[in-house]
């Protein structure tokens, strides 16, 4: 195996000057880097991750906590690309990441004691419930965390603007004429009810009155579901003219069932999905939707996770909200 005094031999340099070079410190030249790095690498050298963590007392491993109740595990339409945003930004800063669950073998774990046996140095934890004591207990130990849509006291999160996407979703509908409105939501999430919060103040705001009967609890990303709530609104004596769903997946299930009755979208009915997954793209008509940015919304997660890591005590905790896009398509017809 070669060694860093294989690689000052090499160079002619001291071992603290390879040192200093491989972990790119400013206090040598930057010619001396090159020399020092294309050395390293012409003879194989790879870094022994137990001797930094040792030395700098960071595993540089960083917990994934995801439990997605839809289980569609990491094809999850929506946090698949959140967490492979978070990844890249975690490899970006030279760590790797571990899922945390509550079985190692044949031992059930708690999530705070499965973070401590993987020793992260910290965690993001995203998609589940927050109400779970066992997810409490993790976020209010001593190990670092970031949520992604949801706030904990004194956690940084990462929050999408679903107040600004549901908004934007209204403002729209009602522009093009829009009355009789349904809105099929999510079971009860701080999701969930940051988007049907907004939508009862948006449609007040717009001297709209609420049709109680076509406001449904539905399930996310659960296009089956969806498809059975949309029948039962076409069945209705005066059904909806606009109907937004939960998400882009659940609005095929609503785009399929209209169009198997015998339905045009958006000449009878108009739908609105969300997300802005990359199903919408291939919906004909396009689909109406809120481009969720998973992009920033991932980076965000490392990058504050690892700040909150590496600066104890320096980085504020707050909430930080990431814009996403509407999408206009052409789900929604203009009444006249």
């Amino acid at each position: 195996m070669v060694s860093l005094k294989d690689i000052s031999s090499e160079c002619g340099v001291s071992v603290a000057t390879v040192s200093k070079a491989l972990n790119n410190r400013g206090d040598i030249s930057e010619a001396t880097k090159e020399r020092v790095c294309e050395v390293a690498k012409r003879l194989g050298y790879l870094p022994n991750s137990s001797a930094r963590a040792l030395k700098t007392k960071h595993t540089y491993n960083l917990g994934v906590l995801f439990v997605d109740q839809a289980n569609c595990g990491l094809t999850h339409a929506y946090f698949s690309h959140v967490l492979d945003s978070f990844k890249r930004g975690a490899e970006r800063e030279g760590y790797d990441i571990t899922f945390i669950t509550q079985r190692t073998g044949k031992s059930t774990l708690s999530y705070y004691e499965h973070s401590k046996y993987r020793g992260v140095d910290g965690v993001v934890i995203a998609c589940v419930d927050f109400t779970d004591e066992a997810i409490i207990e993790l976020a209010n130990s001593d190990i670092p965390v970031v949520t992604i849509d949801y706030t904990f006291p004194n956690r940084t999160s990462i929050l999408s603007d679903n107040r600004s996407g549901m908004r934007k979703i209204i403002d729209f509908v009602v522009r093009k004429g829009h009355r009789d409105i349904a809105f099929i939501h999510a079971a009860d999430s701080f999701v969930a009810q940051e988007r049907l919060k907004t939508f009862y103040g948006a449609m007040e705001e717009a001297h709209i009155p609420i049709r109680e009967e076509l406001v449904r609890e539905g399930v996310f990303h659960d296009p089956v579901n969806s498809a059975q709530i949309t029948n039962e609104l076409l069945a209705l004596d005066n059904r909806p003219t606009c109907i937004i769903y939960p998400d882009d997946f659940s609005c095929v299930g609503g785009f399929n069932t209209i169009k198997n009755s015998g339905l045009s979208v958006p000449d009878d009915i108009s739908i609105v999905g969300y997300d802005g997954q990359r199903i919408a793209e291939l919906i004909e008509p396009r689909l109406t939707t809120y481009k969720q940015n998973t992009e920033e919304i991932g980076m965000q997660a490392a990058r504050r996770l690892i700040e909150t890591i590496e600066k104890p005590g320096d980085v504020a905790v707050n909430s930080i909200v990431v814009q996403g896009e509407f999408v206009e398509g052409s789900t929604v017809g203009e009444l006249r």
